[in-house]
């Protein structure tokens, strides 16, 4: 068959006849005369579009054979108008010489070698053996770009077994009647491709590593190009325009206010938990003072509603510090509840795990804990004050020694 996009990556419509369809897992696997559908399992993602107006979802070669994957089932005719998702496809060519251009940049810049490769539907990544400095990241960013900007012809090769020794210094080994393709960009790189890409670099606008992550011995690069690069930019500007006009600075200063702003927030926020330690201590003071004591055992129960859960366990904390303190705290948030009990750490009779667990399934929850102390939320707070009384009256019953849990 006829692979068009070999041919002619640009070419967005084309007419071919249907050779032969197969029916397979509910879906139409339509193989062509000729397509410009790039298929899967090559150099990057396959393409998608439309044959007549059946949705074409997936693209895949077997056996030098390219199959186009739909769920509506063709008309008996052969000839069909066909097109592909050309934004796609254009997205995924610039994406694809990107990548060769950073490699190349690695490779001439710092010898190091690309280990894998992915191109993926919002940013693409490579793989390197080795770790790196910012600085180094920066200048391969800046030498591809010197790249692009040069705009240099990408020119695509059949050469034959002769030609390929000459071209890659080196031997290389062929099947009969294999072709091998080469990818060349004047001084900068030549490398075997079966992927398609733009007539010259400067259709890559730009590139842009937004990400590195160390991956084992080596390092993830992430990186846009082209269309997504442009986008990237202007969204990343409207956001400095917001940051800038809500901070009431030019962006100049944006980034000296974001410091400042920061360093406010901790202070403020440190100076905040500082006060509420201490309005917790004056709230533990008074929940002490004014809680149901059964034989010199203290027991505080409470139904908070829609408090910071944190504040909640501070200051179950702080009462259970205290000698013969049982604490049963419920609070709401909106549909739904937690609970959280605890005691003296010298009252070793009472498991509040077992005490929870029993008390919880009220509230249709889970949660669990130890001796002294257990939590746990539940999807509905209807039943709150129950699970609180159920509590209580157990810890009542074994305080009074009617019963032990």
């Amino acid at each position: 068959m006829e692979k068009l996009y070999y041919e002619n990556p640009y070419q967005k419509d084309f007419t071919a006849e249907i050779v032969n369809v197969i029916e397979k897992d509910n879906s139409y696997h339509i193989e062509l005369d000729k397509s410009c559908f790039y298929p899967d399992g090559g150099e990057q993602p396959y393409d998608i579009g439309f044959i007549n107006s059946s949705p074409i979802t997936y693209v895949y070669e077997k056996d030098d054979k390219v199959y186009h994957v739909t769920n509506i089932k063709p008309l008996k005719i052969h000839r069909v108008k066909c097109s592909i998702d050309w934004k796609r496809r254009f997205d995924y060519m610039q994406q694809h010489l990107a990548q060769h251009i950073i490699s190349a940049c690695f490779s001439e810049l710092l010898n190091i070698n690309v280990t894998s490769v992915n191109l993926g539907e919002s940013s693409s990544y490579i793989d390197i053996d080795k770790s790196i400095e910012d600085a180094q990241i920066r200048d391969v960013e800046k030498r591809a770009n010197e790249i692009i900007l040069n705009s240099i012809p990408v020119e695509t090769l059949y050469p034959t077994n002769a030609e390929l020794k000459k071209l890659l210094g080196k031997k290389a080994s062929i099947k009969s009647n294999e072709k091998i393709r080469l990818i060349r960009i004047e001084d900068v790189l030549i490398t075997p491709c079966y992927g398609i890409h733009p007539n010259s670099t400067i259709e890559l606008q730009a590139i842009k590593i937004i990400k590195w992550t160390k991956k084992g011995t080596g390092t993830r690069i992430e990186f846009i190009s082209g269309s997504r690069t442009i986008s990237d930019y202007f969204i990343r500007y409207e956001w400095i325009e917001k940051m800038s006009s809500i901070l009431s600075c030019n962006e100049a200063a944006l980034l000296n206010e974001v410091k400042n702003f920061k360093e406010n927030l901790n202070k403020a926020l440190s100076e905040n938990g500082k006060l509420k330690a201490e309005i917790a201590e004056y709230e533990v003071q008074n929940i002490l003072n004014s809680c149901e004591s059964i034989n010199n055992i203290r027991i505080v129960k409470s139904i908070y509603d829609n408090i910071d859960l944190k504040h909640a366990t501070l200051l179950a904390s702080k009462l259970t510090a205290f000698p013969n303190v049982v604490v049963l705290f419920a609070v709401k948030s909106g549909d739904k509840s937690n609970l959280h009990f605890s005691c003296s750490k010298d009252l070793k009779i009472l498991s509040m795990n077992s005490l929870l667990k029993d008390a919880i399934t009220l509230v249709d929850g889970k949660g669990g804990g130890n001796d002294f102390s257990a939590q746990g939320g539940g999807k509905n707070n209807n039943n709150l004050d129950s699970a609180i009384q159920y509590a209580y009256n157990k810890v009542k019953d074994y305080v009074v020694g009617n019963s032990k849990i």
